[in-house]
């Protein structure tokens, strides 16, 4: 697949990515979607995958005010999916189309 974001949605993104490596180590990133395959409107969320070693609630609610925070300073919505390996590897989350689509278009930033 084409990697078609724009230099916007890469400055967003990369914001982001410093942001979130400051308080968690961060495995993996992607950004998915309508931003991904370059299809979106100007109205579109920045659908963005995180992968963490470990995730508990707090984390997890921390990396979703981390991206409403970089969101508003940058003009995007971003929507967060969080996960660990072990959520992908034994959990139904693994299996779901939504991670299926992550794996086959996310662009890894």
């Amino acid at each position: 697949m084409k990697v078609m974001l724009s230099p916007e949605d890469r400055l967003v993104v990369a914001k982001l990515k410093n942001r979130l490596a400051g308080v968690v180590p961060l495995l993996e990133l992607r950004v998915f979607g309508s931003r991904a395959r370059g299809d979106a409107d100007p109205y579109s969320d920045l659908d963005v995958f995180v992968k963490l070693e470990i995730c508990t609630p707090e984390t997890r609610q921390m990396i979703h005010d981390i991206a409403w925070e970089v969101g508003f300073e940058m003009d995007r919505i971003i929507t967060t999916v969080v996960a660990t390996p072990d959520q992908l590897d034994y959990g139904p989350l693994g299996a779901s189309p939504l991670i299926l689509q992550i794996e086959e278009e996310g662009v890894l930033v």
